[in-house]
C-alpha cells in the first residue's frame, strides 16, 4: 500500500471527525491530520503493512481479529491500563482478556496531553472512548451486512464477531476490517445504557495483575539495550550549588568503573550539578559513587531549616493579606465588626513521594535523535524539555513509557530523563541511571509544607463569614506561572456548594518561596487544604453548637451532597455514637469527585489511642471498575495516614534529614484499621479516582480525636502515642 493510499484511506476512515468527535479529539488524546501515517504502533514492526488495517490510533484490529488498544496514559498502579481496555471492550463487544494493550509513545500530535495526573485519564476520555469503540463496532456491522446483503439491524456484534440474526452466520472482526476501512463511519451512534453494561461497573480482575506477578510486566529497571552501560550520580546534598572539585582516584579503582565526570540536570527553572560514575553494572557504578570525594560550592543561596520555614510562613499569614483567588460578600467587614471570631492556624509538612520503585531511566543519545525508556508520567513534557535543552527536533525525541512502580506526581518531573540523556551524550552509548533510595529521598521534589490562617464568624448558630489564607510554595511558579496571581489551587478540596450557601467567603495565597524544589503529590493541594479547611469547619461546628455532620448537611444543599451525607450517616451509625468512642467527619472534593470519610477512634485497654474503623463514601459519578475504586481509596487512606501521623521531610542547614525508611517511617500493616468503602451510584459525569480518596482522611482522624479526647490537633504530623 503506497503512502498516498494510506492517506486516502485515513481520510475516509478518520473516526474522530466522521464519528462527530470533532474538536474533542484532544480530550480523547488523539489528533489525526489528513497526512497521518497508517500505522500508530511501530515499535518492533509488530504489524506488517499488508496484514493490518488501522481503524484509529487507539484501536487497531488486524486481519486475524486481534484487537490492540493503545493506552495513552501511564500505568503506575492506579488501574488506567485495565480501565481503558474495559471501556473499549464494552462498546466494541470483544473479549476483555483477549485484547492486546500497548503503551503509546510520547506523541502529543496523536495523543494530546499524555500527562498522567489529576486523576484525569478516565474522566477526560471515557465519553470519547465509548463513542469511538461503538463507532468501530457499528462500522464492522455495516460491513458484514453489506456482504450478506441484509440490513445492519439484522446483525449484532458479540465477542469479536458480527452475527446474522436470521441465519446465525458470523464473521470475526478481522475478516471485515479491510472492507470497513473504506466505508463512511455512521453518525449519531447510540451508546449503551448503564443497565445494559456487561463489563463496565463490574469488579473484573485487572489485566496488569498477572503481568506484575509473573514478571512479564516491563518496568524501567527491566529495560536492557545492546551495549548499555550503567550510571550512578552523586548530587549536591543542598539541592543547589555547584561542584567545586572532585577526586575520582578511588572510584576508578573499582572493578567495572569506566569513567567519572561532572553532569548537570534541569530542575524546574534551575540546574543541579553532580558527578556521574559510569560502569558495566549498577553495582559497580554505586560502589564507585561511594568512593568519590567531592567539594561543593554552596554559596549564593539560603541553607534553609524547617523551623525557619514555618516560622516565616506563620508571620506572613498573620501580617499579609496575600493575593485573592476568590471572594464573595464582605468577609473582611464581617470579621472586623464581629465581637467574637475564630482565628486559627493549621500547618502541614513537606512530604516525599517515596514510590516503591526508585527513580530510574534509560537514554540513548544518537546525535540528532534521543530515545528514552522508563517510568515516566509525562512523556510529552519530557519531549518538550529535552528537545529544547538539546536543540533537537521534538519528533526526534522518542519517549517510551514503561510500567511505573508508583508515581504520585514525582515521575512527571523532567530531571531524571534529562540527566540520563546528558550522561548518554557524554558516553556515546545507551545509559541506564538508577537512583538509590537515599538519592530519591534527599533530592526531591517534595509536597510543599504549608501554613493556613482560617478566620470565621458564627452568629446565632449561622456562619456569617469565612476567610482563608495559605502560605506555601506555588508549584505553578516552577513552570513559569505569574507570581502576582494567586495559586489557582488555594481553594482546592473545598466543596463548590459551600460557595452557594455561605454569603461572605474568601481565599487568598500569601506568596512564599524557598530553594526547595516542590511538585505535585497525590491529590496535590487538596491533601493540605483539606486538613485545614475541614478541621476548621469542625471547630466552626463546635462554636455553633452544631453536630459536625449536620453542619455540613446544612451548607451542602445540593442533591449529590445530601445523598452522600445520608450514606455516610447510615453506614457509620453516626447517630448512635456511644460513650468512649470518638467520631470525626470530613468531606472533600478533588478532581471532580467528592469523598466523605468518617473515622472512629477509641482507647485500648492500656489507654493507647487507636483507630477502630474508617468509612469512606466515594461519589465519582460514572465509573468503570468498583474493585479498582476500592483499592485506590484504601491506598489513599493509608498514604494519608502516613502523612498525618508518621512521616515528614525536615531540612537542616539546607539538607534533608530523613534519608530512608528508618527515619521516614511508614504505616505498617498492623497500623491499618478496618476500611469500609461505598460507591455512590448515579449517572453523573465521571470524576477522578486515584487521588480523591486522600484529602478527607487526616481531618476526619483529627476531628475524631478531638471528639474523644478534647485535644485539637492543628499541626501535622502528630504522634498518636502522645495524645
Amino acid at each position: 500500500m503506497s503512502n498516498t493510499d494510506n492517506q486516502n484511506n485515513l481520510s475516509r476512515r478518520n473516526f474522530l471527525r466522521l464519528a462527530g468527535l470533532g474538536s474533542t479529539a484532544l480530550c480523547l488524546g488523539l489528533y489525526m491530520p489528513e497526512s497521518a501515517e497508517a500505522k500508530v504502533l511501530k515499535e518492533g514492526q509488530i504489524y506488517s503493512e499488508n496484514l493490518d488495517v488501522e481503524l484509529c490510533a487507539w484501536i487497531i484490529i488486524n486481519t486475524s481479529g486481534l484487537v490492540t488498544i493503545v493506552s495513552h496514559r501511564a500505568e503506575m498502579g492506579q488501574g488506567a491500563y485495565h480501565s481503558i481496555a474495559q471501556i473499549v471492550a464494552e462498546e466494541l463487544e470483544v473479549d476483555l482478556y483477549g485484547v492486546d494493550i500497548k503503551f503509546a509513545p510520547g506523541d502529543q500530535e496523536k495523543y494530546g496531553n499524555q500527562v498522567t495526573g489529576g486523576s484525569s485519564t478516565i474522566r477526560t476520555s471515557y465519553k470519547n472512548l465509548l463513542k469511538l469503540s461503538a463507532t468501530a463496532r457499528e462500522l464492522l456491522i455495516i460491513a458484514a451486512a453489506s456482504r450478506w446483503k441484509v440490513l445492519p439491524t439484522d446483525c449484532y456484534a458479540e465477542m469479536g464477531h458480527v452475527i446474522n440474526r436470521k441465519t446465525g452466520k458470523k464473521f470475526h472482526y478481522g475478516e471485515l476490517v479491510e472492507e470497513a476501512s473504506g466505508m463512511k463511519a455512521p453518525e449519531n451512534i447510540k451508546l449503551k445504557k448503564i443497565s445494559e453494561y456487561k463489563l463496565i461497573r463490574k469488579p473484573l480482575h485487572r489485566r496488569d495483575t498477572p503481568l506484575k506477578t509473573n514478571g512479564a510486566a516491563v518496568f524501567g529497571l527491566d529495560k536492557k539495550l545492546p551495549g548499555m552501560l550503567y550510571a550512578a550520580v552523586e548530587r549536591n546534598p543542598r539541592l543547589r550549588g555547584i561542584v567545586k572539585s572532585y577526586d575520582d582516584s578511588e572510584a576508578l579503582k573499582i572493578k567495572g568503573v569506566k569513567r567519572v565526570f561532572k553532569v548537570k540536570m534541569g530542575v524546574h527553572n534551575t540546574f543541579r550539578e553532580g558527578v556521574a560514575v559510569v560502569a558495566d553494572s549498577t553495582w559497580a557504578a554505586m560502589q564507585g559513587k561511594k568512593a568519590l570525594r567531592i567539594v561543593w560550592d554552596d554559596s549564593g543561596f539560603e541553607h534553609i531549616n524547617s523551623a525557619t520555614i514555618f516560622k516565616r510562613q506563620e508571620e506572613f499569614i498573620k501580617t499579609k493579606e496575600g493575593l485573592i483567588l476568590s471572594t464573595q460578600g464582605n468577609p473582611n467587614d464581617v470579621i472586623k465588626k464581629a465581637k467574637k471570631k475564630l482565628d486559627i492556624v493549621y500547618q502541614t509538612p513537606y512530604q516525599a513521594h517515596y514510590c516503591m520503585e526508585p527513580v530510574n531511566c534509560v537514554a540513548h543519545f544518537q546525535g540528532d535523535k534521543v530515545e528514552i525508556w522508563g517510568p515516566i508520567q509525562a512523556p510529552d513534557w519530557v519531549q518538550d524539555y529535552i528537545s529544547k535543552e538539546l536543540k533537537i527536533e521534538r519528533k526526534s525525541v522518542i519517549v517510551n513509557p514503561t510500567f511505573l512502580g508508583g508515581g504520585f506526581g514525582r515521575k512527571a518531573f523532567m530531571d531524571y530523563p534529562h540527566e540520563a540523556t546528558m550522561i548518554s551524550k557524554e558516553m556515546g552509548t545507551p545509559i541506564q541511571v538508577v537512583w538509590t533510595r537515599e538519592d530519591d529521598a534527599t533530592q526531591g521534589p517534595y509536597r510543599p509544607g504549608i501554613s493556613y490562617r482560617c478566620e470565621g464568624v458564627i452568629d446565632n448558630g449561622e456562619i456569617s463569614a469565612l476567610k482563608f489564607r495559605m502560605a506555601g510554595q506555588n508549584n505553578d511558579h516552577w513552570r513559569g506561572g505569574k507570581k502576582d496571581v494567586a495559586n489557582r489551587s488555594t481553594s482546592e478540596g473545598f466543596l463548590k456548594p459551600y460557595f452557594d450557601s455561605i454569603k461572605s467567603l474568601s481565599f487568598a495565597e500569601v506568596p512564599f518561596e524557598t530553594p526547595v524544589p516542590t511538585m505535585w503529590w497525590r491529590s496535590v493541594y487538596a491533601s493540605t487544604n483539606g486538613f485545614a479547611y475541614e478541621s476548621f469547619l469542625d471547630e466552626v461546628a463546635v462554636e455553633a453548637k452544631t453536630d459536625p455532620l449536620d453542619l455540613r448537611r446544612k451548607y451542602l444543599k445540593d442533591e449529590r451532597s445530601q445523598n452522600l451525607i445520608d450514606k455516610m450517616e447510615a453506614i457509620s451509625g453516626w447517630k448512635n455514637r456511644k460513650k468512649n468512642e470518638g467520631f470525626g467527619v470530613a468531606i472533600t472534593e478533588c478532581f471532580k469527585s467528592t469523598v466523605g470519610q468518617i473515622v472512629k477512634v477509641s482507647r485500648n485497654a492500656s489507654g493507647k489511642l487507636k483507630i477502630d474503623k474508617v468509612w469512606a463514601v466515594m461519589d465519582c459519578g460514572w465509573y468503570v471498575n468498583p474493585d479498582i475504586i476500592r483499592a485506590q481509596v484504601e491506598g489513599s487512606i493509608v498514604m494519608g495516614y502516613g502523612a498525618a501521623a508518621f512521616h515528614e521531610v525536615h531540612f537542616d542547614d539546607g539538607m534533608v534529614v530523613e534519608k530512608n525508611f528508618h527515619s521516614y517511617q511508614m504505616p505498617r500493616i498492623n497500623d491499618i484499621p478496618e476500611i469500609e468503602i461505598h460507591i455512590m451510584e448515579n449517572e453523573e459525569d465521571a470524576g477522578g479516582v486515584g487521588e480523591p480518596g486522600l484529602p478527607a482522611f487526616a481531618p476526619a482522624l483529627t476531628n475524631a480525636i478531638f471528639d474523644l479526647t478534647g485535644t485539637r490537633i492543628r499541626k501535622l504530623p502528630f504522634d498518636m502515642a502522645k495524645i
